[in-house]
């Protein structure tokens, strides 16, 4: 009877639910600092697993460090609550003005982890003993408290990439994420203030935080425009964060630069010579020309030189993200760099993954070009695995030609012989070649053919700002520090993603 009348005079049941809020904030945070340090370094598995392990190893800490804390317990746990919330609500914005004006991002990046898993750490114990001291009643509270806990876990996991980021940002995200927080222990402290021994003193923090953060969300696109003009060279005139990207334009003058999760994808001024080179080599080899199939190419600047060709009766377009496609169509910068070609009425979009489009594709192409991101990701890596490669195989005629952009030979020499060793595995000739492109350096391609080819017969057929016929021999001959041996590397495969371990060696190696 005594523990009946315990369990109805303490209002426990309000603290179960705060579990549930605070443990999925805690998983966003995990995810923020992944996914920041994923757009502004690169390695997911490398970021995310560091990030993982630390936090967790910040939680043990915090966990062992609640038993010093023999007294006041409410008050600890407001403590507790308004420092995750300002912690991790700045999370985001620490990372990005790191990268920006510190040397040693990592550091910082290392010290916020262990500081928000730390406090996250504590957060449970207390609970836990809150609730047992006044309802004394172990069992049910760790198994009520646990379930809670999972619980919180799984929709803060849910909400962050199918919610939060993409219709949020990171700023707002964290901002919002941190006003969960604050907002808890403003609950705790009005609901339960006669626990609390400096309840106004509280109230009045946790007021004068949760205002910072409401502010934060409120001018978090300014901020973001701020943070961006320092991350980029030119001025940004436009930012989106899309389902699956990051898309950032500059302008300085008449140089338009698109930029995708903080690499660039092309500059108004030298975009030709990367265009040229991706599309007028392959079709100048192709005996037909009716239907290609572009793999990526969401600018529509591709797309701009295929059109060229009067042979050409149908495009196919796949990119995963039509947000991106959308604002190349109505963008007046990007508009009038692709032509308008992304209106044309030989244009078929189909917003969809690469790999999985491949696999249930049954129509058959003259050409193909692979006009997709570097691989410095895991989601990226597939798209450059030789079974990517025999998808493509599969999708060509019998005298089909396929072309693969594939990094820089000079500055990642092992990633490009790479992309070049995995599809000769699938059966194709291939062929290199590479540009200088001013924006991104020495700029290599894969021409890949169901048979050899002679490279004194390849005629350009359409005009070109670059490309030259009596010069187009050049480049496909390599000086000695672009060439590696093939025998020294792996072909990339889906078990074995080799490919992104080179690329991401050549980044540290030029940063």
């Amino acid at each position: 009877m005594k523990q009946e009348k315990l369990q109805t005079e303490f209002p426990y049941r309000l603290l179960m639910l705060t579990t549930l809020m605070i443990s999925g904030c805690s998983m966003c945070y995990e995810l923020i600092i992944s996914a920041v340090s994923t757009y502004l370094v690169g390695d997911g598995i490398l970021q995310f697993s560091i990030t993982i392990g630390l936090y967790m190893f910040a939680m043990g800490i915090g966990s062992y460090l609640s038993k010093f804390i023999k007294n006041k317990l409410f008050d600890w746990f407001v403590f507790v609550e308004i420092g995750v919330g300002v912690l991790g609500g700045m999370s985001s914005l620490i990372l990005f003005f790191a990268n920006i004006y510190l040397v040693s991002y990592v550091l910082v990046m290392y010290v916020e982890i262990i500081a928000i898993g730390t406090l996250v750490g504590i957060e449970i114990p207390l609970l836990t003993r809150i609730i047992e001291e006044n309802t004394n009643n172990l069992r049910i509270t760790l198994s009520t408290i646990f379930c809670f806990d999972y619980i919180g876990g799984l929709v803060g996991s849910i909400l962050f990439p199918l919610l939060l980021l993409p219709k949020l940002g990171y700023f707002s995200t964290t901002f919002l994420v941190g006003s969960v927080n604050l907002a808890v222990a403003l609950i705790i402290i009005i609901r339960y203030k006669k626990y609390v021994t400096l309840e106004k003193m509280w109230r009045l923090i946790g007021i004068i935080c949760l205002g910072i953060m409401i502010l934060g969300m409120f001018y978090s696109e300014n901020i973001a425009r701020e943070v961006e003009n320092g991350l980029y060279r030119d001025k940004v005139v436009l930012s989106k964060q899309t389902k699956y990207q990051n898309i950032v334009m500059t302008k300085h003058k008449d140089d338009v630069r698109l930029f995708i999760n903080g690499n660039i994808q092309f500059s108004s001024m030298d975009e030709y010579r990367y265009h040229e080179a991706l599309v007028h080599i392959p079709m100048s080899v192709a005996e037909k020309k009716q239907k290609i199939l572009i793999l990526g190419g969401g600018d529509g600047l591709a797309l701009r030189e295929v059109l060229k060709y009067s042979q050409v009766e149908q495009v196919t377009m796949v990119d995963l993200d039509g947000e991106m496609i959308d604002l190349c169509k109505s963008n007046q910068d990007i508009n009038k760099l692709n032509e308008g070609s992304l209106e044309s009425e030989k244009l078929q979009v189909i917003n969809m993954d690469a790999y999985k489009f491949l696999e249930n594709n049954t129509e058959l192409y003259d050409v193909i070009l692979v006009d997709l991101p570097d691989p410095n990701n895991e989601s990226l890596n597939k798209l450059y695995t030789n079974l990517f490669y025999r998808l493509c195989k599969k999708s060509l005629t019998e005298e089909g030609v396929m072309c693969v952009q594939s990094t820089s030979p000079y500055y990642a020499g092992k990633a490009f012989w790479c992309i070049n060793k995995t599809i000769e595995g699938e059966g194709f000739f291939v062929t290199p070649y590479h540009v200088q492109v001013p924006s991104f350096g020495d700029w290599g391609f894969q021409l890949a053919t169901t048979d050899n080819i002679k490279l004194e017969d390849i005629d350009l057929e359409v005009s070109t700002k670059y490309l030259e016929q009596n010069q187009l021999l050049g480049i496909f001959a390599f000086a000695k520090d672009e060439i590696v041996d093939k025998n020294t590397l792996y072909a990339n495969t889906l078990s074995r993603p080799q490919l992104m371990t080179y690329y991401m060696e050549a980044e540290e190696s030029w940063d």
